[in-house]
């Protein structure tokens, strides 16, 4: 008989011994599922805690950045802060030569007028070129007193004002940009009630 007569063939579920290998296939996928479950949890774990990492070193090196563009700014425009207040000092000695000189005696003199004439616009000039620089005046008259800018040097009772406001300045304060350069010396008036304004008696 021939041995490979196709009826006497076992068929492959039918050989011996296959049985515990097809099972060991069957279970392998799914215990390889499970691992694998387990390592992508890990990954997006480790994913997302980088991600972390990232966002918080880039908004550091985005706030360092700023930092230092407004230390440049800064920088830039405060850098003249020493030569202004030498500056203050030379406005206010024009200022007193001018107060010095009262109108009656520019008047009765040409020369002398002419004379102020030129200190004047010299002050002018300069004070342009101060406020080209971000300097600028304080001007408290009739204000109400304001710590950041004032320092109160007198205070004097005003009938029909209340109490606070500048009466006098006694000494021209100066701000550069949004920074103060130089308090503003006044006299405030007192109000009825007597509050004080921490007068500088030192002064």
């Amino acid at each position: 008989m021939n041995d490979t007569d196709p009826d006497k063939r076992l068929m492959p579920e039918e050989m011996p011994g296959d049985e515990p290998a097809i099972e060991s296939l069957m279970d392998m996928p799914a215990a390889s599922s499970d691992g694998d479950k387990a390592r992508i949890g890990e990954l997006e774990a480790e994913i997302t805690r980088l991600k972390d990492h990232m966002m918080r070193a880039l908004a550091e090196t985005d706030n360092i950045r700023k930092r230092s563009v407004k230390e440049r700014e800064d920088a830039s425009k405060y850098s003249v802060t020493a030569f202004a207040r030498e500056m203050i000092d030379i406005a206010d000695n024009f200022q007193r030569a001018i107060d010095a000189v009262p109108a009656e005696a520019k008047a009765a003199d040409p020369t002398l007028k002419n004379l102020m004439d030129g200190i004047e616009a010299t002050e002018r000039g300069m004070m342009r070129s101060l406020e080209k620089q971000g300097i600028k005046k304080i001007e408290p008259m009739g204000e109400p007193f304001n710590p950041n800018f004032h320092e109160v040097m007198f205070e004097a009772p005003v009938p029909g004002k209340p109490g606070g406001i500048v009466i006098q300045v006694i000494e021209t304060g100066y701000v550069i940009h949004d920074r103060l350069l130089r308090a503003a010396k006044v006299g405030v008036s007192k109000g009825e009630d007597g509050g004080s304004h921490k007068v500088d008696e030192t002064a």
